[in-house]
């Protein structure tokens, strides 16, 4: 009996936002169905994947110099820069990064089976192997994906690019105008993930609150995007994140009430709240609109929690400015607050514009913010303390005799890698990952919540 062949095999190194790891798995699961083998470290691999993140300056130069190092472990594999980074560049890149042997940007993914098979082996013996060059793959069904996000979750994502075009983000440049999901399609990927055993689904986009019927119109569906996932079967969670506050609809509040297996967590980026600011950034709220946006979400939600992003050093931004973010910030009583700094960005609008402010200045300010808001969010974790409520269990950490068994695992106030989570103490060696059960919260430590089961 002939030996079979060897598969040839990828090791992917993910890199950006949880959208880019929806791609990063689409990826994974094209090169799987073309008969590729997921390695489980580079060595192994014969292909090495970057997918990468273009977003702002440090995210690049993150991307490239991941590049480089494989290159500088691995001189004989073959090396593919993926992603934002390959689509925003895909002129200059080839010139100017030798050390990558091809690149696929987000608008070529689906050929990535192809595409990686060239780039791999060129040989007379590889075309033979195949047939082609065309390498058939069995139709991508995306809510049999392979998972990299932690036991128990799933992002889903319900639409691609931005029309919101604000002003500092490149976003548009990379990923396009916006194009949605239909309803039934974003359904079944969900219904597909249940059926995995995925208890909490993640519902994702560059905006959500802008999902519609049709591109270029101001036609919002997400309530009936949620209610059509509302009558799905089964005790799961929903999450919904990154809501431009622009578009937040009040109508979802009615169905997250009515269906507790959506949860009271909102991500809403305000970026800032000095009116001259936010119109420098081309968008069209107010200190006083979102004030009371955060007041309507918590009058319907007692329980809400909210999370939002600043921006600090925009051009322009004076110390009164910054006075004026700081009163929100107080006002607003945020329960997580991720800022960054101004990165200038080519082919924006504010690359051009004046009065930018010192990187000293920009990083002060954003230090000033996260301090002010540690001991904020300190004080809302501790309303939890005493409070019953269901935990998604995640992984082990440690056993031992002294601190027994320690799980870690998140509920409905942390989102998935970006907030706080909840540690499991006492002997518990019978929990599974990737299960929801009940625990009683007994102690807040720093920004973490400790729970017992």
């Amino acid at each position: 009996m002939a030996a079979s062949k060897k598969k040839h095999s990828y090791f992917l190194d993910p890199f950006g936002c949880v959208k880019n790891q929806v791609d990063a798995e689409n990826m994974m699961s094209r090169l799987n169905n073309a008969g590729w083998q997921c390695a489980g470290d580079a060595e192994q691999a014969d292909v090495i994947i970057v997918n990468s993140c273009g977003f702002i300056e440090s995210a690049k130069k993150e991307s490239i110099d991941a590049v480089l190092q494989w290159r500088k472990f691995y001189p004989g594999k073959k090396i593919l820069l993926a992603g934002c980074l390959s689509q925003r560049y895909a002129k200059e890149l080839p010139g100017l990064l030798p050390e990558a042997d091809g690149f696929i940007g987000v608008e070529e993914q689906e050929k990535i089976a192809e595409k990686v098979s060239v780039w791999k082996n060129s040989s007379a013996d590889l075309q033979k192997q195949n047939g082609s060059t065309q390498i058939k793959t069995k139709t991508l069904t995306t809510g049999e994906r392979p998972l990299l996000s932690l036991p128990g979750s799933a992002y889903v994502k319900i639409s691609e690019g931005c029309n919101n075009n604000c002003s500092y983000c490149a976003i548009p440049l990379i990923r396009g105008s916006l194009v949605c999901r239909t309803v039934p399609d974003i359904v079944k990927e969900c219904r597909t993930l249940l059926d995995r055993g995925i208890k909490e689904l993640c519902i994702i986009g560059q905006d959500i609150g802008a999902y519609t019927k049709e591109e270029k119109k101001i036609n919002h569906r997400l309530p009936e995007l949620l209610k059509a996932i509302s009558a799905l079967n089964g005790n799961f969670w929903v999450r919904l994140l990154y809501i431009h506050p622009d578009h937040f609809l009040p109508e979802i509040l009615d169905i997250m009430e009515n269906d507790i297996r959506f949860l009271p967590y909102f991500d809403i980026p305000f970026q800032h709240a000095s009116a001259k600011i936010l119109h420098a950034m081309n968008r069209k709220g107010t200190k006083d609109n979102n004030l009371k946006l955060i007041n309507t979400i918590r009058a319907k939600l007692p329980d809400a929690v909210i999370r939002s992003t600043f921006l600090l050093g925009f051009p322009g931004e004076t110390d009164e400015d910054f006075d004026a973010l700081l009163g929100f910030q107080e006002k607003a009583n945020l329960d997580w607050l991720g800022c960054f700094t101004f990165s200038r960005e080519e082919g924006t609008t504010a690359y051009s514009m004046k009065n930018r402010v010192s990187a000293k200045t920009a990083i002060m300010r954003k230090q000033a913010i996260e301090e002010k808001q540690a001991a904020i969010t300190e004080k809302n974790m501790d309303r939890f303390t005493g409070k019953t409520l269901e935990v998604l269990i995640e992984e082990k950490i440690d056993s031992s005799e002294d601190a027994g068994t320690i799980w870690l695992g998140r509920l409905y106030c942390h989102a998935p890698d970006i907030d706080g989570c909840a540690v499991i103490t006492g002997s518990k060696d019978n929990l599974q990952a990737g299960t929801i059960v009940k625990c009683k919260v007994t102690a807040r430590r720093g920004f973490d919540l400790e729970v017992q089961i």
